[in-house]
């Protein structure tokens, strides 16, 4: 089950699961710090031509954009590096927050030995899994950590989501 959120493109209203609607703000976003800082024009008519798209797509207006949806349109609309050279931000401490959006901590469905914890684990670290296995094994064989831990956190720790994984394979 997916959250999803209601949003005027364009003056035109839709209904975006919550991982498009992220994925459409960031682009839009990248892209007005590419275009001038007094053309708010340009954006306007990009954000008209996306609504165009995705009434295209759907014509009715139950129907919910998702995330495949916006990566089309965003191919077809192009990279914001095709709009210009980024501008410098005005206030690196604001941009730094909001660029940091954070992945949920699961157990993933692929890449398990046992149970998944440490392939977890480096996903959200960034590294090598097989990394994260050695160094555990290596823990747990002198003392550092027992595999008490090890269960606690198959335990504490949520599988991904069918739709995530299902996302992933693809």
């Amino acid at each position: 089950m997916k959250e999803t959120i209601h949003v005027n493109i364009g003056s035109v209203a839709f209904t975006l699961d919550e991982d498009a609607y992220r994925t459409l703000k960031s682009y839009l976003k990248r892209i007005e710090n590419r275009l001038p800082a007094d053309d708010k024009d340009s954006l306007g008519d990009i954000e008209h031509r996306i609504a165009e798209l995705f009434t295209a797509k759907h014509p009715t207006s139950n129907r919910v954009v998702s995330l495949a949806d916006v990566k089309e349109v965003m191919e077809q609309i192009g990279a914001p590096e095709d709009f210009g050279t980024a501008r410098e931000p005005e206030n690196e401490s604001a941009e730094a927050t909001n660029n940091t959006t954070r992945r949920p901590f699961y157990r993933p469905r692929n890449d398990r030995s046992i149970a998944g914890v440490c392939s977890g684990l480096a996903l959200q670290l960034g590294v090598d899994s097989t990394l994260v296995r050695l160094v555990t094994i290596l823990f747990m064989l002198f003392g550092g950590l027992s595999i008490w831990v090890y269960v606690i956190l198959w335990i504490v720790i949520p599988e991904e989501p069918i739709q995530d994984f299902n996302a992933n394979k693809r």
